[in-house]
């Protein structure tokens, strides 16, 4: 492969990777930020070490506190002292999945909203604000009725009063004073993330600034104002969906493939929403999606860093004690079929060909899901896996070939994806064949001692390097926390890759690989 296309393999990876991480939410396993620490597991991963995480457990845990609040939320604290620094991650367990029909990219608009700031922050003066921002939403409700009415009279002059008195309210906005207030007192990393499962709000801090995280955080949850500047972020996301999404290939390939994969579950739509439920989005459903979801016991939060326990409660009191006790939502997910036979999607558009293949697989509780993890690292992890060897290396059908375990999330049954871009000359069919023979040996073929053992070191390395940060270990307690019901089984997945088999492997892959079980995506060049 000449260096021209290795450099147009990366570019349209890295194009794919954005579209799947910020469509359906998926979040690789890998650090948020990252907080350097000095945890000497992660950085010699040596056979001793491999053996047994205990040492590393016990550690933890003995430099854990965990509590709740009275009106339910939870806290998970690590202590950390090796820099006078703390990361600090607000876990909501409300993503996509949790939507109303028609409603499809609330909860990523939320997301949005929530650095707007509070009836303190963000605003010049929020009782002139406020009547200005209760007009804008009269005024939108009544051009869209107009419009449906076809009076383009009315529009237009309801659309040339909206434009004026949004110019009034902008006048009365503090510009990302949240964000100002952040780094002006030392903070990095004020960032957020909504997937199909869950809303991530995240940022660090100086081990000093303790009780400013909690003034700030504490008061963006509590009095949010959710109709400043909606419409200007409705525009922002609108921009977003058509450039990642309406104007990419491969973005509306993504989008199609995951329809054609779920008939039921809420997985099957995109996290950023579709274009019609987006703009029919109103400050109000924002609102009630937030009272809805935004209870205290859906709330967990996770403190990695230099801080004091004790400390930590005492203000977590203080300030979050004051959140009302609310029912959190009952959870109202339809149930996927098993899928019976395959299923394919075909899209011709201006773009190089790409193949796409997934597999259903269980959640993230399964009792194999260090299994899959395993054959995921078998087939796609670096130049070493048996895609990139066969199909771009030995072959060379593909300009890159890849896949990955848990998409478009984990907590759910979801999917094990492939995907590879044909190299010049070849067809996505070619790649179908040569993907379907390295899927099929693991059915026949044991994988030889040597490989598993190296696969397993990698995958043990790589979550261990993610727990060095503090806001990867963050990250990590929290997602396991609240998908599996305990932080603690986020080590029980490091002895459970340890324990994989060669056996498990052929077993897993006889069950899941099976012609039944199989989506199909192939876009192809309007020009093939």
């Amino acid at each position: 492969m000449n260096q021209s296309s290795r450099s147009i393999s990366r570019r349209l990876l890295a194009i794919l990777l954005v579209t799947v991480v910020l469509w359906w939410g998926w979040t690789p396993k890998m650090a948020l930020a990252q907080t350097p620490t000095t945890l000497q597991p992660s950085k010699t991963p040596t056979s001793k070490v491999q053996t047994s995480i205990q040492p590393y457990l016990d550690r933890v845990i003995k430099e854990l506190t965990e509590f709740r609040l009275d009106n339910g939320m939870k806290f998970i604290v690590l202590e950390r002292h090796q820099a006078p620094v703390v990361s600090f991650l607000t876990y909501a367990n409300v993503g996509g999945v949790d939507e109303p029909d028609g409603k499809t990219g609330v909860a990523h608009f939320l997301e949005h909203l929530a650095f707007k700031g509070t009836t303190r922050i963000g605003t010049e003066d929020y009782k002139k604000e406020k009547p200005l921002l209760e007009t804008l939403e009269r005024l939108d409700a009544q051009i869209k009725t107009a419009k449906t009415d076809g009076k383009k009279d009315e529009v237009a002059r309801l659309e040339a009063e909206f434009k004026k008195v949004e110019s009034q309210a902008a006048k009365l906005v503090k510009q990302n004073e949240l964000g100002q207030i952040v780094e002006q007192a030392g903070g990095v990393g004020l960032n957020a993330n909504t997937s199909t499962e869950a809303t991530r709000y995240l940022y660090s801090f100086p081990a000093n600034k303790l009780e400013l995280w909690m003034s700030l955080e504490s008061e963006r949850f509590l009095d949010p104002v959710i109709r400043r500047e909606f419409y200007k972020e409705r525009d922002v996301i609108l921009e977003e969906r058509r450039m990642r999404v309406d104007n990419s290939p491969i973005g509306m390939m993504v989008e199609k493939f995951i329809d054609t994969a779920y008939k039921a579950h809420p997985y099957r739509r995109p996290v950023i929403g579709y274009d019609e439920d987006i703009r029919n989005l109103t400050p109000e459903d924002v609102q009630k999606f937030f009272d809805t979801h935004y209870v205290p016991s859906n709330l967990t939060i996770a403190i990695v860093g230099d801080v004091n326990p004790a400390e930590v409660k005492k203000l977590a009191q203080t300030y979050f004690g004051r959140y009302e006790a609310k029912t959190k939502a009952v959870e109202q997910i339809p149930v996927e079929p098993p899928q019976q036979q395959t299923r394919e999607v075909t899209l011709q558009l201006p773009s190089q060909p790409w193949y796409l293949e997934g597999y259903h697989r269980p959640a993230i509780t399964h009792p194999d899901n260090a299994v899959y993890e395993i054959i995921g690292s078998l087939l796609s992890d670096g130049r070493t896996s048996r895609l990139y060897k066969s199909l771009v290396e030995k072959q060379r059908l593909a300009l890159n070939a890849q896949g990955f375990s848990g998409f478009p999330g984990d907590k759910y049954p979801n999917l094990m994806l492939f995907y590879a871009l044909t190299a010049p000359g070849h067809t996505v069919d070619e790649l179908a064949v040569a993907l379907r023979q390295e899927i099929d040996k693991l059915k026949t073929v044991p994988v030889a001692v040597a490989d598993l053992e190296r696969v397993k070191t990698q995958a043990r390395a790589s979550l261990l390097r993610t727990l060095d940060s503090n806001m990867g270990m963050a990250q990590q307690l929290l997602e396991y926390e609240v998908k599996t019901g305990s932080w603690r089984n986020l080590f029980k997945q490091l002895d459970d890759i340890s324990a994989v088999t060669t056996t498990d492997i052929v077993r897993v892959a006889k069950e899941t690989f099976t012609a039944k079980n199989r989506t199909i995506g192939k876009l192809l060049s309007k020009e093939a």
